[in-house]
């Protein structure tokens, strides 16, 4: 998006005064780092207004050249003054972030280049700048790339797999132990280490990070994260005990028959800092609801990782009718039931039963509700709106999270594993969902993550068949576009007619860390399946 002329991008922000500026300027009521729009008030909203810079993630992951209190007041001194120029101030108080561009030596294969990208991706940043939004780390960790030039929680995961077929177990463990530090910092794991991400966290998988590595290293990994796993519970579950049927709070919902499930959240109903105009302009085309409540809205779809699809909209089309809050996502619990499970698991191997009692019960009590609350009666595990009572009917991939965790029956995984192949498998892979919106989480694009888990859900109940034709699928649409691009990207086309995906707020990203470690282990299984292959079944036969 080009920047806007100035008098336009002023005009705007007048209109704004009203929506941010107050809440910028409040007191931080935790001691966390302040994000940028809080730190920077109404210079915050010009800047962005005025789009200083074309993407609205620049801005925010600048570095200060000085304490970012001299920068407001010597801001608010000086721009009443004739010829002021607000880009020249800004280009003389901060440092914009340097983009690390993605090189790699001509004449790779597809697994040498990700071999190459690993180490391109690395940043060890256990000490960041004063004053910035980054948050320092203590270990290693892998970036997915691009614009994202930071750590990601639930990207990591999948990033890990790779890692570990590369034989980094030590950069697996530091990326464990970097999440870690942040539950104890923070209380939870942010949606990345930057402090306008501090507010929301992302789908939790740090249980199923803690069982990868004991996978490999045995189960006392279990057990020594298990004071982590349980503080990530209790963020996930902050304000459960005094719910009543049918209320909701932070991140927890009762339905009306007293089962206690999960939705998405954010602490802060403002615009995102680094998306704020997107934001402010959603707001605007919803002059019919608070522009809190919309701005809320965004930013739990922002921790849902799915920014954004039409699994959070009223209309199933609209961004403007986004009701993330309001809706059960399917997969959210699915993880949550597999982190109850892990913590079961690591109470019993430190021998405190009654901690394992209590996490078993809850897992339990979690698999009963998904089992009445969110199955389909035409065939498969949907999101609930709580607020309207009733399923949303469009199937999407987040479908198929109870059968990765192994918690589906095997008749409702059957089910959902036909529904999922008729409704969502396209020549090139699985799509996130059928509703085609110009969004980034809808059709046609398709995404590395979810592959996966397509492909574990359907080896794990018996269609070794259908996780082979997924994969050839998906590995044809990366190898076609490594084939002429030369790089990996964050997402892409499997409606059949090939390439990058595209649609949402922002450019295609390469890199790209979640994809480099989904495909590398597709690769691995692909070899395999040759070594073994499925027996041969009829495809579904699907109406159309």
């Amino acid at each position: 998006m080009p920047p806007r002329p100035l008098s336009a991008a002023l005009a705007l922000a007048a209109l704004l005064v009203s929506a941010l500026p107050a809440a910028a300027q409040r007191a931080v009521a935790t001691p966390w780092p302040a994000p940028p729009d809080k730190l920077y008030a109404e210079l915050f909203v010009d800047v962005q207004t005025a789009q200083v810079y074309a993407d609205q993630k620049t801005f925010v992951d600048a570095t200060p050249r000085d304490d970012p209190a001299t920068i407001l007041a010597s801001y608010r001194a000086q721009r009443g003054a004739p010829g002021f120029s607000l880009k020249a101030f800004v280009d003389a108080h901060f440092e914009p972030p340097a983009d690390t561009p993605v090189d790699p030596p001509s004449g790779q294969g597809l697994r040498e280049h990700i071999a190459w990208l690993w180490p391109a991706l690395t940043r060890d940043t256990a000490h960041a700048p004063p004053g910035g939004s980054l948050l320092p780390l203590p270990r290693p960790y892998v970036v997915p790339g691009g614009r994202f030039r930071e750590g990601y929680y639930w990207d990591s995961w999948f990033t890990m797999l790779g890692l570990q077929e590369a034989g980094r177990e030590d950069l697996v463990d530091d990326m464990i132990e970097n999440f870690a530090s942040e539950i104890d910092r923070f209380g939870h794991i942010p949606n990345g280490n930057r402090s306008y991400y501090l507010s929301r966290s992302q789908p939790p998988f740090f249980a199923l990070m803690v069982e990868l590595a004991a996978a490999r290293e045995g189960d006392a990994v279990v057990e020594r994260w298990l004071p982590e796993m349980r503080r990530e519970h209790a963020y996930w579950m902050r304000g459960a005990e005094a719910l009543k049927p049918g209320q909701a709070a932070a991140r927890v919902v009762r339905l009306a028959d007293g089962a206690l499930l999960n939705r998405y959240w954010d602490d802060e109903d403002t615009p995102r800092p680094e998306s704020y105009l997107q934001d402010v302009a959603t707001a605007k085309q919803s002059p019919d609801r608070p522009p809190a409540e919309v701005w809320r809205d965004l930013r739990a779809a922002a921790e849902s990782g799915w920014d954004f699809s039409s699994r959070w909209f009223g209309d199933g089309r609209s961004l403007a009718t986004i009701r993330t809050t309001a809706i059960v996502p399917v997969d959210l619990n699915a993880l949550l039931l597999e982190l109850e499970r892990a913590i079961a698991k690591g109470c019993t191997l430190a021998a405190d039963q009654a901690c394992a009692a209590q996490f078993d019960g809850f897992a339990k009590h979690r698999v009963a509700a998904i089992e009445h609350h969110l199955w389909h009666p035409h065939g498969y595990y949907a999101d609930y709106d709580w607020r309207l009572g009733k399923l949303r009917d469009e199937p999407s991939a987040a479908m198929l999270y109870p059968l990765f965790v192994g918690a589906a029956p095997r008749d409702r995984a059957a089910r959902t594993l036909r529904t999922a192949e008729c409704a969502l498998l396209g020549q090139g892979g699985l799509a996130a969902t059928t509703a085609h919106t110009g969004q980034q989480w809808d059709a046609p694009n398709g995404w590395a993550p979810l592959q996966w888990i397509a492909d574990q859900s359907a080896r794990r109940y018996g269609r070794p068949d259908l996780a082979q034709a997924l994969d050839a699928r998906f590995l044809a649409s990366v190898e076609r576009v490594y084939g002429s691009e030369h790089k990996l990207v964050e997402k892409y086309v499997v409606d059949g007619s090939g390439g990058s995906g595209g649609g949402g707020e922002y450019p295609l990203q390469d890199g790209f860390g979640w994809t480099n470690g989904v495909v590398v282990s597709l690769l691995d299984l692909r070899d395999q399946d040759r070594a073994a292959p499925a027996p041969r079944r009829t495809p579904a036969r699907c109406a159309r």
